[in-house]
């Protein structure tokens, strides 16, 4: 699976979401989670893709649920389109004890999958002021109880903005996580200035486009690194450089980067500091169970005895208004533009999420609805 544990993955159980009709009212908590009431109760019916175990991809099954109930800050949105993330096969396997923490131990607390999503608003409650029914918006779903690959989601208002004007559903799908995961990652530890060396590891898959064409606008010289089919994108979206890393050790070429985004970490970061200028900063994204906890550790340790600063992503917060704002602005100026692999329709995500997790996207893979 590759990186099996990512920053992307929080605990969503902690939120509150929309109420389900009819009998049961599911309230996302510490120990129920997001959990869509089943039908029978009533006509107001979606589909969604949910799962009542982990494991594959063909644990996934399209049921008919119970369209939400809108509570007095909830805002209920008509999905148009989704877009797969790392987490969502975290979510699926269970393979990491963050995601055990998260959502069950035996069994998935929260049934739905998927955090990306853009649509028009269906209804709106009576607190809430910033959208009104048929505005095109986009949101994340990570801590608003997941269930992006569905008919409608229901979440507080909080968890949506105003759909950039340029894009379309599709593309505006693609944006919360990756392009937030992307920013944030960039902008954590220092400022990028003119002139800087960027290197981004993983640049061609669904945080690197996006952190490439950030770092650009910033004025910094990108380097990209990931497999050789994906290499002609990278190019494509604006890194001056790049390597391919079947054919190349990036970190024995002698080069040596100001920043270093690790979205796909297979290395420790006692390896990558010598790809580091002694001011240099190193921060690791994605990684498996065993790298993230060796980083949070060996981070702080290498930070304090030298000049090079290197951390893990954990100050990673989902959708932050901020951010969205300045992306918005990015995209709405052609500075930043999503890259899209594959669509596939809401009862082909198994086969999507089978895709992603061969590690041959090239950018983004979309689930029109």
């Amino acid at each position: 699976m590759g990186a099996g544990a990512v920053i992307g993955l929080v605990v969503p159980g902690f939120f509150r979401t929309c109420a389900g009709n009819g009998r049961h009212q599911y309230v996302s908590d510490a120990k129920t989670g997001y959990d869509p009431a089943p039908t029978g109760q009533h006509e107001n019916a979606m589909k969604a893709i949910v799962h009542d175990r982990y494991g594959s991809p063909d644990v996934l099954t399209l049921e008919e649920l119970e369209k939400p109930i809108v509570k007095e800050r909830d805002v209920l949105v008509r999905v148009r389109a989704a877009s797969l993330n790392a987490d969502d096969l975290e979510y699926l396997y269970r393979k990491s004890p963050f995601t055990r923490m998260a959502i069950g131990l035996r069994k998935p607390r929260i049934r739905g999958l998927g955090v990306d999503v853009a649509g028009e608003v269906e209804a709106v409650g009576e607190n809430v002021t910033e959208f009104q029914k048929g505005d095109e918006v986009f949101g994340n779903m990570t801590v608003h109880g997941l269930g992006a690959y569905a008919e409608y989601v229901c979440a507080p208002a909080r968890a949506f903005a105003l759909k950039p004007a340029r894009l379309t559903f599709e593309e505006a799908a693609t944006i919360p996580q990756s392009a937030g995961l992307a920013l944030q990652g960039l902008r954590g530890k220092r400022q990028i200035q003119p002139g800087d060396r960027v290197l981004i590891n993983g640049a061609g898959g669904n945080v690197g486009p996006f952190a490439v064409q950030i770092t650009k606008y910033f004025g910094a010289e990108v380097t990209g690194v990931d497999s050789t089919g994906k290499l002609d994108m990278v190019r494509s979206v604006g890194a001056d450089h790049v390597i391919d890393y079947t054919r190349e050790d990036v970190i024995r070429k002698g080069q040596r980067y100001d920043l270093i985004l690790d979205v796909v970490a297979r290395r420790s970061m006692w390896e990558w500091r010598r790809a580091l200028k002694p001011a240099g900063v190193y921060v690791m994204l994605g990684a498996s169970t065993g790298l993230l906890l060796q980083g949070t550790f060996l981070g702080p340790l290498i930070s304090i005895t030298g000049s090079r600063t290197m951390a893990v992503m954990w100050w990673w917060k989902p959708f932050q208004q901020e951010d969205v704002a300045f992306l918005t602005e990015l995209i709405e100026a052609g500075n930043v533009a999503p890259v899209i692999d594959r669509r596939y329709p809401l009862s082909g995500v198994p086969e999507a999420l089978r895709y992603l997790e061969e590690g041959k996207a090239r950018g983004k893979v979309v689930i029109t609805v």
